[in-house]
């Protein structure tokens, strides 16, 4: 799996959100009452020592190029964790992970608001569509802090997705997960500290496990992104939500009702109609770059 080729590009992007999935699960079997910032710093950390050995791929000459919206990131990548970890000790993980799956309808949303973007047809359909989908998921009913918290994941999520374009261009990958992860040491450690808990070596299992498969999801996407076009392959990536009820039925004895089958429809489908048009229109731009060359 190179991620050469289209049929490449989907395995390691079915591959990546499985290992995403079981990131969640580690989280998900946390003891109730478990030290969130201190889970969270003890990730951060484990993270950083797993990039230690790709060292090399990092520019050390222009180290901290792009400090300030590096640091920006960080942050709220920070934020995106706790709440991460909050959602999923409360909701079923299917739940969860489908309102994660909301944070390209914010994407729209936000690009909107904050970066004078325009909505198309479609565009504006995916919209309402994933608000109402999130709605019917949650019912008025079920909406509490913790479910707040898993549409909290999805804006941090869509915020640092709007804010890539800003990034360096020349730094790797490597390069802006090491900062991304170095820089938001002192603000987790701090929460830590904060938070006055004892130390659980206990921990240590579950934040290797969650950070070794996370890094694991984004070296995947890395290589599937790589070399062959987001719109032709990107609809992979919401297999992530099937793997989350297989996990979260086999794991936890979690069974989606219909609500949650509605309301996850309301969210993907709409995105992927956008996925499938992006994906016809590249391939006419290439048939006719073809025929004129």
């Amino acid at each position: 799996m190179s991620g050469r080729t289209v049929n490449s590009a989907i395995l390691l992007l079915i591959l990546g959100n499985a290992m995403a999935l079981v990131s969640d699960v580690f989280i998900k079997l946390l003891d109730p009452g478990t030290p969130v910032f201190q889970f969270v710093f003890l990730r951060c950390v484990i993270t950083l020592l797993l990039l230690l050995p790709l060292w090399r791929q990092i520019d050390r000459g222009h180290f901290f190029e792009g400090l300030g919206i590096h640091t920006v990131r960080a942050h709220i990548h920070l934020v995106g964790i706790v709440c991460m970890v909050l959602a999923l000790g409360a909701l079923p993980l299917a739940t969860a992970n489908a309102i994660f799956y909301a944070a390209p309808v914010l994407v729209m949303v936000f690009s909107v608001l904050f970066f004078r973007g325009r909505l198309d047809g479609r565009s504006l359909f995916a919209v309402v569509s994933g608000f109402l989908g999130i709605v019917v998921i949650l019912r008025p009913v079920a909406v509490n802090w913790m479910a707040l918290s898993a549409l909290a994941v999805a804006a941090t999520l869509a915020v640092n997705a709007l804010l890539v374009p800003k990034l360096p261009s020349g730094q790797s990958m490597v390069h802006k997960l090491f900062l991304n992860y170095l820089l938001v040491l002192p603000a987790s450690g701090a929460l830590m500290l904060y938070e006055g808990a004892d130390w659980d070596p206990d921990l240590l299992f579950s934040a290797v496990g969650s950070a070794l498969f996370i890094l694991g999801y984004n070296m995947t996407i890395l290589l599937a992104y790589r070399q062959v076009e987001a719109s032709q392959v990107a609809s992979a990536e919401y297999t992530g939500l099937i793997w989350a009820v297989l996990f979260g039925w086999i794991g936890f004895g979690e069974t989606p009702d219909l609500w949650f089958a509605a309301g996850s429809a309301m969210i993907v489908v709409p995105l992927l109609l956008i996925g499938l048009r992006q994906r016809r229109v590249g391939r006419a731009r290439g048939s006719l770059a073809g025929e004129s060359g």
